[in-house]
């Protein structure tokens, strides 16, 4: 879920997401899309920052969960050396690897597309929908599927009309900006404003939660599902907005759950 807070996922009813398991509160290795989902594709999901331990033991740990994720028998880190490429390691196991995204900067031209035999950008900023649509199984061929979802990105499903609008030359930001800086008391939302587009990320996580029961009835059984997001989002907290170059424990902050849905 592009953008997701963990408090957004904490402030949802989300009974499927429930089904999973519990969302943690974890931290992502960037700021912004493109280097977080390079960072997943390598097999590195977000982490718990835990203290006193070498990083080294982290990644290591991190690594070896795809034994338990995959059912398959001695994954460790070097199994992803030396590409660190999660689907091409998947490719080798027989896998079909699938990509599908939201967000235009992870395009199927750049690089992030090595390793799937099927990747596409959505027209559609918001079409989770049309992506479970696509989506087949085959009981005889095991698949990975990695779909990046624009819903709870700014605009939040909001369309022009109803964005808040700030004052000055700016207007009202753009659909597809990623990462919007630090406020100007002169041209920027108030916290009104701000509050009123958490409430909507808020909203479009249930209604992610509503499409994810869809995608259930899809899967096969002993599917395992991973539920987290890219990065955060600030929504007033130190003057901030948005993500990208701001550094601040709201944007890297992200919620995280893992497990074989009921």
């Amino acid at each position: 879920m592009d953008s997701c807070r963990y408090d957004s996922v904490m402030a949802a009813a989300t009974p499927n997401m429930d089904r999973i398991g519990v969302a943690e509160r974890r931290y992502s290795y960037a700021s912004w899309t493109s280097p977080s989902h390079y960072a997943y594709l390598m097999g590195m999901t977000p982490h718990l920052s835990p203290p006193g331990i070498f990083a080294s033991e982290v990644y290591k740990k991190e690594f070896a969960k795809w034994v338990d994720r995959l059912g398959i028998a001695d994954m460790s880190f070097a199994t992803f050396v030396p590409e660190l490429n999660l689907p091409k390691v998947l490719q080798k196991h027989e896998y079909r690897t699938v990509g599908r995204v939201s967000l235009p900067v992870l395009n199927p031209l750049t690089s992030i597309n090595k390793g799937f035999d099927d990747y596409k950008l959505m027209s559609n900023h918001n079409d989770f929908s049309g992506m479970i649509d696509q989506m087949r199984f085959d009981p005889e061929e095991p698949s990975f599927h990695f779909l990046n979802l624009g819903e709870t990105h700014y605009p939040y499903m909001l369309e022009r009309d109803a964005l808040p609008h700030i004052s000055g030359v700016h207007g009202v930001f753009k659909r597809m900006d990623d990462g919007l800086g630090a406020a100007d008391e002169d041209k920027f939302f108030d916290m009104a404003q701000m509050e009123m587009l958490h409430r909507q990320q808020i909203k479009c996580v249930e209604y992610v939660d509503g499409l994810l029961g869809k995608l259930f009835d899809l899967t096969p059984p002993n599917t395992h599902f991973i539920v987290t997001a890219d990065h955060g989002e600030c929504f007033g907290e130190g003057g901030f907005f948005g993500h990208g170059p701001i550094m601040h424990e709201k944007v890297f902050e992200v919620p995280f759950l893992e497990g074989r849905r009921n």
